[in-house]
């Protein structure tokens, strides 16, 4: 397994927190295994596999909690990997082909008309320190429709404001380059304007304790859980009638660009998708010529 993960280090440049969950899953996989007396990889077959299946199904952790459709999927996407990478290095191992995977839950896709971002957006308190970070916070990711993963690795240093872009690594460790409105410019070179310190993360926090002067300000890093309160916060406070989280103004920020007639392709650069099949989830909410189409063609009886 050891080689496996090393593989996807260096060969796949795969992102630490990627090995990481890839590391939990096939430990999970390895001790379960264990528990069934089964120590050579080529005792797995599709019935051993199909059990394993069941026991995620069915697994219940010590506070009450089970795995989700999507996270029993990780599980087995991790797994096929690595059989598919043993069997290209001639293990004699069951065929990752064999090991289907799970069907996912099916979730409606939730976002902003363009009055609930404008609610939202205004939230922020500017008379004091975090609300003019929280502020900017919302308003780069509205115009850059980042993962708050990218957001929160965001440093001073990245941003060109001359051109308002900046470059980011984003998912499968794929570059791509991110545009800042005018406005979102505008409150980061504000709130950046503000600090009086060096440190080079945009977004940090003000609670805990401070680092050293000569610190880089790594440790003051906001985190994505924080951005995630802080999103839920907002929305509590606009009162708006669906419960959207970072993602979910990833998911505005895609829909108001495709309602306004950009390209698909376009907006897959824009979002870092490495498949267009990806953004065309999009479109079937962002099709206002459609409405008037119907409009004008159906007739009620």
């Amino acid at each position: 397994m050891v080689n496996f993960l090393e593989y996807l280090e260096v060969e796949r440049n795969l992102s630490r927190l990627t090995i990481r969950n890839y590391t939990h899953y096939l430990r999970k996989f390895n001790t379960w295994l264990e528990t069934r007396d089964i120590s050579d990889l080529k005792q797995v077959d599709q019935e051993i596999i199909r059990k394993y299946r069941v026991y995620l199904a069915r697994y219940i952790d010590e506070k009450g909690r089970s795995l989700s459709k999507k996270t029993q999927g990780y599980y087995v996407i991790a797994l096929r990997s690595w059989f598919k990478w043993l069997i290209k290095n001639d293990a004699p191992v069951l065929h990752p082909e064999k090991i289907e995977l799970p069907k996912g839950e099916s979730h409606s896709m939730r976002f902003l008309s363009t009055d609930q971002v404008e609610k939202l957006l205004s939230q922020p308190i500017l008379s004091s320190k975090s609300g003019l970070r929280d502020k900017a916070l919302l308003e780069v990711l509205f115009s850059t429709g980042l993962r708050v993963s990218e957001l929160v690795s965001l440093n001073r240093d990245q941003i060109d404001f001359s051109r308002q872009e900046f470059g980011v690594i984003g998912k499968g460790r794929r570059p791509r380059v991110v545009f800042l409105s005018d406005r979102a410019s505008t409150w980061l070179q504000r709130w950046l304007s503000s600090r009086e310190d060096n440190w080079r993360p945009i977004f940090i926090r003000f609670a805990g304790k401070k680092p050293e002067i000569t610190s880089d300000g790594e440790e003051m890093r906001l985190t994505v859980r924080s951005v995630q309160r802080l999103v839920e916060k907002f929305c509590r406070l606009a009162k708006l009638p669906i419960k959207v989280s970072p993602h979910g103004i990833r998911h505005s920020f895609a829909t108001d660009l495709l309602a306004n007639g950009a390209g698909l392709r376009d907006v897959q650069e824009m979002l870092g998708h490495k498949n267009i099949s990806t953004t065309q989830i999009y479109t079937h909410v962002t099709r206002p010529q459609l409405r008037k189409v119907h409009g004008k063609f159906h007739t009620d009886f």
